[in-house]
């Protein structure tokens, strides 16, 4: 009778842990930027943009591609708000900076019809923010005289908060 009790607990504990198991693979855990270090990351962004004598927008997106903060300077051309967002939206989407997608899709390209796609934006100034090999966000950056300006500016805001983002 105690052989059959212990069995029939260790049974019962056991498929416990297989339905715990079972339910953490359908369940998907990720990392992102908290709102302060995405507004961190966009003011930062904008300073040093200025600080170069650009009136630029900044756009912030979760990894998912979702808006988090858009922010414009003053001067800035009205269109660099939207710009800056599609930006930082087809970065995280692609995987890949807008710099090194504008020139796989140029036309002729095998991926030119990625071009095709709403919201897509083939412009540099487009980044992934990645911490321990994941991507937690993307920034995009409109309104310098030139992607490869933009880019830059991107570049040194992700490198003022990317000792927070060591996990």
């Amino acid at each position: 009778m105690l052989k059959k009790t212990i069995s029939a607990i260790a049974l019962i504990i056991g498929l416990a842990g297989f339905n715990k198991a079972h339910a953490d693979e359908g369940l998907v855990s990720f990392k992102q930027l908290s709102l302060d270090t995405a507004l961190e990351l966009a003011h930062t962004t904008l300073k040093n943009c200025r600080e170069n004598g650009y009136q630029v927008a900044v756009a912030v997106v979760d990894r998912m591609g979702n808006l988090q903060v858009n922010i414009r300077d003053q001067l800035a051309g009205a269109h660099t708000t939207e710009t800056a967002y599609r930006k930082a939206w087809t970065a995280v989407n692609f995987r890949s900076s807008t710099m090194e997608m504008s020139k796989l899709t140029k036309t002729g390209e095998s991926q030119w019809g990625i071009r095709f796609v709403d919201k897509a934006l083939m412009a540099g100034g487009g980044l992934i923010v990645e911490a321990a090999g994941s991507i937690v966000a993307g920034i995009g950056v409109s309104g310098a005289p030139g992607g490869d300006l933009d880019e830059n500016c991107a570049k040194v805001g992700i490198e003022s908060i990317i000792d927070q983002l060591e996990f």
